[in-house]
């Protein structure tokens, strides 16, 4: 166990790369397709050793971005995708059977609610959508078909906190696997690994990155299971392209001084929206009033809960675009987690393609916002809204 914190360790991840002796600051883009070899004994050497060869086999960029982000998440392994959802379909793909069953969270991201309900069933796996906050339903939709559990962190968009640790109980009482999307709180706030999960998500499009500009997913877990699902990937054609793996490399090597700022951010804008007369909810876990308080500061540490909040406004639309066109810094985004503050809204976006019945089960009404929280300073945020919000009047 090292002394030192997995932040510092994170900062000196991924610096070697095989067959290179040269000690660049800045680890190189290794932008090719391929890497040579002279004769039939270097061949046979280098894929005997899982040496570098074909790119969407495997590459420098890739390779290291994965060891940074398995010392963050405190996992053994990690392999990186050409987006987060081809780090979910792809794991799943792996995993599952004909005939298996799937436990997910019934709040979930609108496109892996898709492949639970579309993509999943024509395999031939089913699945069981429960209410994550009451655990004994959980253990209740339990099956000995039951191979994974799957859950986020919080819930996109409606923030509702999973108790991990119950969970994972339940997953490994039955001898199934817990699998975690991470990308809304990323492992600078919570690292599920240590609450039992057996598989970690994150869209490195979002947080890690932060910067907007690269697509990207990882799964974090056991050596012996990235064995089993990285050639199911390569098959696929969902492994990360060098030049994006390296954006997102750099990226990543500052969200620890980017994600503590936005988080505190978003505990400002949460208490000032949640404050304020035409705001009937707000969902964030550093509020007082959020239903689950006790369990979110049992899990999370010192440098806050999560930079996403979401909130909700009269069910008009045509004021919501009036307030959207109001505010000066923010603007509509079908994505999340860089520089700026962007917002979207979930009935037209993420959730369009879950029928209305069943959002509003979830907690999606058309009068939800979603904001991702950026490195603004606070108080010039915190005006942006508030003033905004005077269409409403």
């Amino acid at each position: 166990m090292s002394d030192y914190s997995y932040i510092t360790e994170a900062l000196y991840s991924g610096e070697t790369v095989r067959g290179m002796s040269l000690k660049p600051e800045s680890i190189p883009c290794f932008l090719t397709t391929a890497f040579t070899m002279r004769g039939f004994k270097e061949v046979q050497e280098t894929y005997a050793t899982k040496g570098y060869t074909y790119v969407r086999t495997r590459n420098p960029n890739r390779t290291a971005l994965g060891e940074v982000i398995s010392c963050l998440e405190g996992g053994e392994a990690s392999l990186v995708f050409a987006s987060g959802m081809g780090a979910i379909t792809s794991t799943l793909m792996t995993l599952l059977n004909p005939g298996d069953h799937v436990i997910c969270n019934a709040n979930i991201y609108g496109e892996t609610f898709e492949v639970m309900t579309e993509i999943l069933p024509k395999c031939g796996v089913e699945v069981t959508f429960v209410d994550y906050q009451n655990t004994d339903d959980i253990a209740k939709a339990v099956r000995p078909q039951t191979k994974l559990i799957y859950s986020e962190v919080l819930s996109n968009p409606t923030l509702t906190l999973v108790d991990l640790e119950a969970v994972a109980k339940i997953a490994h009482d039955n001898g199934a696997l817990l699998m975690v999307d991470n990308t809304f709180t990323t492992p600078i706030a919570i690292r599920p690994i240590q609450f039992g999960a057996d598989i970690v998500i994150n869209s490195l499009t979002k947080f890690l990155n932060g910067h907007s500009d690269a697509i990207g997913g990882s799964i974090t877990t056991t050596q012996a299971l990235c064995d089993k699902i990285q050639p199911v990937a390569m098959l696929l054609g969902t492994p990360g392209d060098p030049f994006s793996s390296w954006l997102i490399h750099r990226g990543i090597n500052t969200a620890s001084l980017r994600l503590p700022q936005a988080m505190h951010t978003a505990e400002k804008l949460a208490k000032v929206l949640s404050e304020h007369r035409h705001v009937s909810r707000v969902n964030h876990p550093s509020l007082s009033t959020y239903p689950q308080k006790a369990l979110a500061d049992r899990m999370f540490g010192k440098n806050g809960y999560c930079a996403m909040l979401s909130f909700i406004v009269p069910e008009d639309l045509e004021k919501i675009d009036q307030f959207m066109l109001a505010l000066r810094f923010p603007r509509y985004a079908p994505t999340l987690g860089g520089l700026h503050t962007t917002l979207s809204h979930p009935v037209t976006s993420s959730h369009m393609g879950v029928p209305d019945e069943t959002r509003r089960k979830m907690g999606i009404t058309p009068g939800m916002i979603r904001v991702s929280v950026g490195i603004e300073d606070p108080d010039d945020l915190a005006a942006d809204f508030e003033n905004a919000l005077k269409v409403f009047d």
